[in-house]
């Protein structure tokens, strides 16, 4: 039991993976400009009620007999396999995709305190941004630090998020409490509240990329086998992590506001960084730096923790390919950990501007999972209250992915976004195709 993780361990991973790059950056380059502070506001209060309400399936996928795999392993177990690799598959995405998203950060973070210092072995450009080796480097240090402390085990893991999350929640507060009493609060004013109007299409782009905000809340199916937590109080705990989460995005988006309007807000590359450095100085932007470090250190650790439970669990079903030697558990999820690794640090070549094209497509993913864990809720529960949140759910996910996928929608992903989304269904369409050859020769189960 001592190699469990205890309360404060799964809250951390939790928080850890909700609270992460974009936290500190969306302010910046899409909250203040497309919604402003108020309708950025109503729009995260609205999608965190969706999500909690998605989260009322999770509670009920707690109370089923499921093993590492989280939603996958739900989905296998009551709908079969070729259901469990839709989930799978676009889980996969979402989760994977975020640990290079994270670890691309850190040079954000560097290059803030000594400008230019890793723009040297210039590599290559991709979609107009220079790659550079030193940025490369930096992203896949800090991925494989994070391999390796998930090679010595789950506990160690746990311990070091619980730290970091701790120095997270702490550096917001302070910076927050001091834009608070330093910015300059007439200018705020007259940006973000007397020409303020409640405006349905800027909520909805807020409210339509909820799912990628929170998708961290969903580690606690993957944890079942490593918790010393009763899955009740892992419930209770993804809800805090939910209302945590919606707190530090609402308190770092009004931080920035404080500091510059939104089209000034918009021409800065990191707007919540350039404020706090001019209204608190060196000590207050060191705050920041911490606080960014740990979030982007969090979401690195707890998306591949969840990457590594997910990839193990669809190689045990040999939904993804096993090679030879990995059919022990240890083996195999040592495996998993090196192969996210590898991604990930694979990842960091194509420069930020890709991986956040790919990262664009993380809330449709994360749609797609959260429809089949509702539906599926609303299928297998026996009182009515239950099918209604499984219903309601299922209504609120599908709804999640018509804003990210009609033309029309305020919210529709980007034609880059939509090219990769498409180069990754066809990707799974093989795999699949894979898995049924498997299954109809009877080696697939």
């Amino acid at each position: 039991m001592q190699k469990k993780l205890d309360v404060a361990e799964v809250f951390a991973i939790l928080l850890g993976a909700i609270i992460g790059w974009g936290s500190f950056m969306l302010p910046g380059t899409k909250f203040l400009p497309q919604s402003g502070v108020i309708n950025t506001s109503i729009g995260l209060f609205l999608g965190t009620l969706s999500i909690l309400v998605i989260e009322r399936s999770y509670w009920h996928m707690l109370q089923q007999d499921i093993n590492e795999g989280g939603e996958f392993s739900y989905i296998l177990l009551f709908m079969g396999r070729k259901h469990a690799f839709v989930v799978g598959w676009f889980l996969f995405l979402a989760y994977l995709s975020l640990v290079p998203l994270n670890a691309t950060a850190f040079p954000l973070v560097i290059d803030k305190l000594f400008p230019g210092a890793l723009n040297w072995g210039y590599l290559y450009s991709v979609a107009g941004e220079p790659v550079y080796i030193g940025k490369v480097l930096v992203s896949a240090a800090i991925v494989l630090l994070f391999t390796f402390l998930n090679l010595r085990g789950m506990k160690q893991s746990g311990k070091a998020q619980f730290w970091i999350v701790a120095a997270l929640i702490f550096c917001v507060a302070a910076v927050f409490i001091g834009m608070l009493f330093r910015a300059d609060l007439p200018a705020f004013r007259h940006n973000y509240v007397d020409s303020w109007s409640f405006d349905m299409g800027q909520i909805v782009r807020v409210v339509a990329i909820t799912p990628f905000l929170f998708i961290g809340f969903d580690a606690v199916p993957q944890l079942v086998k490593d918790m010393d937590v009763s899955r009740k109080k892992a419930a209770a705990m993804a809800m805090a992590s939910l209302l945590v989460g919606m707190g530090c995005y609402i308190l770092l988006n009004f931080a920035t506001g404080l500091a510059y309007g939104p089209q000034e807000a918009q021409a800065l590359d990191w707007a919540l960084g350039s404020g706090v450095l001019e209204y608190l100085g060196l000590g207050g932007f060191l705050l920041l730096v911490v606080a960014l470090g740990a979030a982007v250190s969090g979401g690195i650790n707890g998306f591949m923790i969840c990457s590594t439970k997910l990839t193990t669990a669809m190689s045990r079903e040999n939904i993804l390919p096993q090679g030879r030697g990995f059919e022990k558990e240890a083996n195999r999820q040592r495996s998993a950990i090196l192969f996210v690794s590898a991604i990930g640090i694979f990842a960091c070549f194509f420069g930020r501007e890709v991986v956040g094209w790919i990262v664009d497509m993380c809330s449709f993913g994360a749609a797609v999972t959260y429809f089949y864990v509702c539906l599926n809720t609303f299928r297998i529960a026996e009182k009515l209250p239950a099918k209604i949140v499984g219903a309601v759910g299922a209504a609120f996910s599908m709804l999640f992915m018509l804003l990210l996928i009609l033309p029309f929608s305020p919210a529709a992903l980007s034609a880059p976004a939509l090219i990769f989304l498409c180069v990754w269904v066809a990707a799974g369409a093989c795999f699949f195709g894979r898995m049924v050859l498997l299954d109809r020769k009877g080696k697939g189960g």
